[in-house]
């Protein structure tokens, strides 16, 4: 039986021999790791390249010389739709239009390299010019024709770019740090050049030989947007079905380009918007309303590349209702507001209606109501001249106050209602402690003989009566004065 010393020894000894083993696999990673660095090292140094031909590939693979070559045939040979019987995706045709999908893509990012290529090799020339041209194509047009030229006022631009971008490479050409390219810098980039023409061309076939296919293709986004465009969309999209698993809002940006107007004003300048602005509802659209015209398009456009990728519709009538349906909207969008109509005064009511009375606004009606002076006043009696403050007709008229007697002005100061009543009230009031409210009130009395005496208020009518005594109230009555007899 193994005591526990030796349990221990045999346990260390499996962990020497698990540690032995592990450096085998260290180094087997290691090597990989360093393939892979290696490789990524290399794929970073191609970057930085000094032959076309190690970077733009593309042109030199099987299948672009084959696919372009299809193409070539297929736009000789014409449209051939005979085959409506077959599924979409077994049809050759419909299988050469998916490759020409993916070779598009495959050149856009072709293009993009070369472009790459071109201005690390003209940067020394002019540095300026890529700020100034951003699109691939009309960057390498412009590079191939200024060449090595230092005075831009011999070169020929017109027709390769806007007159406003001309004019400002133009200037900034004659301020330029850049110095001449030796010869073969000049061949590489000039051959760089004519390399990305030649890839805008051979994506020009591509496009061509899809949008002569698009009727049979995509029937209902043809519709919409027409056969070019949607050809476009899909050769950017990478195919139909790619088309249609794109929202909406992606699909309105295909193809947009960056926007260099050079210091010109924006406010004619539509950003934001790819092919779409191709089409024909956009450009017949007007132009405040172009924006809200191009996310419509987009979104019917998606519709309809959905029901176009599982041949929901091959006749197209789905992508001639949402056409319509984009037309009546915009027609919408462009009729003028109702008028606004005159709004009629209300039928008058003849029944009497209630109005608010009480005993608040009685008060208020006294309190302003006109006087008997000021109704005197505003009085005038024919034939008989008025009285003013200032005399001789100035100042402020008497009208017919003094008129009616001995000439003087005489107003008979009647007590108002109000006032009549609130007398009336006060003089009913109890004075005595024992039924007054108020605890101001004292049957205490004051007197200048016997001092204070105790009083009954209640008593103050027969008091008044006797003719012993005499009491004399103020109209408070709160002091009292009582003589002997």
């Amino acid at each position: 039986m193994a005591t526990l010393a030796d349990t221990f020894l045999a346990d260390l000894d499996e962990l020497s021999d698990n540690e032995a083993e592990i450096p085998a696999d260290d180094d087997v990673d290691a090597a990989d790791m360093d393939e892979d660095v290696d490789g990524d090292l290399a794929d970073l140094e191609n970057l930085h390249y000094e032959d076309l031909d190690s970077v733009s590939k593309l042109q030199k693979t099987q299948r672009y010389i084959d696919v372009i070559q299809k193409v070539e045939e297929a736009l000789n040979k014409g449209s051939d739709v005979s085959i409506q019987g077959v599924d979409l995706e077994d049809d050759p045709e419909y299988q050469l239009i998916v490759e020409c999908n993916a070779l598009s893509v495959d050149i856009e990012n072709e293009i993009v390299i070369i472009h790459n290529f071109i201005r690390d090799k003209y940067r020394l020339k002019f540095p300026e010019l890529e700020s100034l041209v951003h699109h691939p194509i009309d960057y390498a047009r412009v590079v191939k024709k200024i060449g090595n030229e230092m005075d831009l006022t011999l070169v020929d631009l017109e027709g390769l770019l806007p007159s406003a971008i001309i004019m400002v490479v133009s200037v900034t050409a004659s301020t330029t740090t850049g110095k001449p390219l030796p010869e073969e810098v000049l061949s590489k980039t000039i051959e760089a050049c004519d390399r990305a023409l030649a890839l805008d061309s051979a994506k020009k076939k591509v496009l061509d030989f899809v949008e002569s296919r698009m009727g049979y293709i995509a029937p209902n986004v043809s519709t919409i947007v027409g056969s070019a465009v949607a050809a476009k969309l899909m050769g950017t999209a990478g195919g139909l079905s790619a088309l249609a698993k794109m929202p909406a809002c992606n699909v309105q940006l295909l193809g947009a380009k960056k926007k260099n107007l050079a210091g010109f004003s924006t406010a004619t300048s539509q950003f934001h918007v790819g092919y779409i602005e191709q089409t024909e509802i956009f450009q017949t659209t007007p132009p405040p309303l172009r924006m809200r015209a191009c996310r419509l398009l987009a979104a019917k456009s998606t519709l309809a590349a959905r029901v176009d990728s599982i041949r929901g519709d091959p006749s197209g009538k789905t992508g001639r209702s949402l056409k319509d349906e984009i037309h009546k909207k915009i027609e919408k969008w462009q009729e003028p507001p109702p008028a606004k109509q005159p709004k009629p005064l209300p039928v008058p009511d003849s029944e009497p209606k209630k109005k608010r009375g009480g005993r608040r606004l009685r008060k208020m009606k006294e309190r302003y109501a006109i006087t008997d002076m000021r109704k005197l006043a505003n009085r005038m009696q024919f034939g008989i001249p008025e009285e003013s403050s200032l005399g001789d007709g100035l100042g402020e008229g008497y009208g017919m106050l003094g008129q009616a007697g001995s000439g003087k002005l005489r107003v008979s100061a009647g007590q108002s209602k109000l006032a009549a009543k609130v007398a009336k009230k006060f003089k009913e009031k109890n004075y005595g402690s024992s039924g007054a409210t108020s605890g101001l009130t004292s049957s205490l009395a004051f007197t200048p003989v016997q001092g204070i005496e105790l009083t009954n208020p209640q008593a103050h009518a027969h008091q008044l009566g006797s003719g012993t005594q005499s009491t004399y109230f103020s109209e408070t009555g709160t002091f009292s004065k009582i003589k002997r007899t």
